[in-house]
């Protein structure tokens, strides 16, 4: 899923979106709540019309980020106070706060208040892990509409026995879709695939597995073998504004100079806008004399490869060739990222 965090995938349109093959997107609901705010949004006809995009939205809600930019926050049983990062005026998340602005938003899928805590502090995750839990429950009894799907979100850090227990008392209470938080946190990737391999036998299979905030090429391939469904990262937009491209082999750092009389596409047998159009050469051009139109065209390019791996993956399950598949997604990726194949 692309990321639009504040109603807009940066830098590219939802015409190019919708050609990229994005099927839904994320937006922000701590960032949309502060700006514009989530009333406006929805006496505007909601996030859909707002930001011009027909296609489903997920909307996560907002509690990463209060634990993760809000300044002074201080956190209790009901809920979380803290200070916005833009203009530092106070504010409070409920459980059922969160669920009335992403009402107001509109998106198709909305999610529980969660607290996402350091992965590797045993007690404090333990202590957060029951407010997830409560709060969980409280957004499942506050939600009111019918046409959005609530998913709840697993916790517990790196341990083992915390993500069993939570999975297990969210299934139970029983919501549309499981999303997996408190990951890419600061864990090594060895942690964050041990983790999904803890909840695969337990999350429900006939429901969708969200992994949040998760999304390298090979996190989509090693996430999807443990049974994950949808993820969202700002990676391939963020890579997009610092002059790097996503390809099959790994990253490309197009502000070096050896690229600088290179009439090659980014890659080869891409078949995205930007690489049918536009050589490594034109693109540094444009990272170097810092024109707006390099952000576009690379971000449209990660984009497209990341939407196109991922209907890759979801053929070659079909078609029942995965392992094949990964197999040799690992033989082109870059050697010098460990693959978890090497340890089978």
């Amino acid at each position: 899923m692309p990321v639009g965090t504040q109603a807009t995938v940066k830098a590219v349109a939802p015409r190019d979106l919708h050609d990229l093959g994005a099927s839904i997107i994320l937006a922000n609901t701590y960032h949309l709540y502060l700006r514009p705010g989530d009333e406006r949004i929805a006496r505007l006809g909601g996030l859909h019309a707002f930001m011009g995009w027909n296609g489903p939205i997920l909307t996560d809600s907002g509690g990463f980020q209060v634990f993760s930019l809000a300044t002074m926050r201080r956190v209790d049983e009901d809920g979380v106070t803290f200070r916005s990062h833009i203009d530092g005026s106070e504010h409070r998340f409920t459980p059922e706060k969160a669920i009335i602005i992403q009402e107001h938003l509109g998106a198709d899928i909305i999610v529980c208040l969660d607290e996402c805590a350091s992965p590797s502090d045993y007690e404090y995750n333990r202590q957060a892990l029951a407010r997830t839990h409560a709060w969980a429950a409280r957004c499942r009894t506050a939600k009111s509409r019918p046409d959005q799907a609530l998913f709840g979100i697993v916790q517990g850090g790196v341990f083992p026995d915390l993500r069993t227990e939570s999975a297990r008392f969210l299934t139970e209470l029983g919501f549309d879709g499981y999303a997996v938080g408190g990951l890419s946190v600061g864990e090594t990737k060895a942690e964050m695939y041990a983790t999904l391999d803890v909840l695969d036998p337990i999350l429900p299979t006939d429901q969708p597995r969200y992994l949040m905030g998760v999304g390298t090429p090979a996190d989509l391939v090693e996430g999807f073998a443990r049974g994950v469904d949808m993820m969202d990262c700002v990676l391939p937009t963020r890579m997009a504004r610092t002059g790097t491209a996503l390809t099959r082999t790994g990253r490309l750092n197009l502000r070096n100079a050896r690229f600088a009389d290179d009439p090659a596409p980014i890659e080869a047998d891409c078949h995205c806008y930007t690489c049918t159009h536009f050589s490594r050469a034109y693109l540094r051009h444009l990272i170097q004399a810092r024109e707006l139109l390099a952000h576009q065209l690379l971000s449209i390019h990660n984009l497209y490869l990341m939407i196109h791996i991922a209907h890759e993956i979801r053929a070659a399950i079909l078609q029942g060739w995965f392992q094949a598949y990964r197999e040799r997604f690992w033989e082109l990726w870059n050697r010098a990222v460990p693959s978890p194949m090497d340890a089978a």
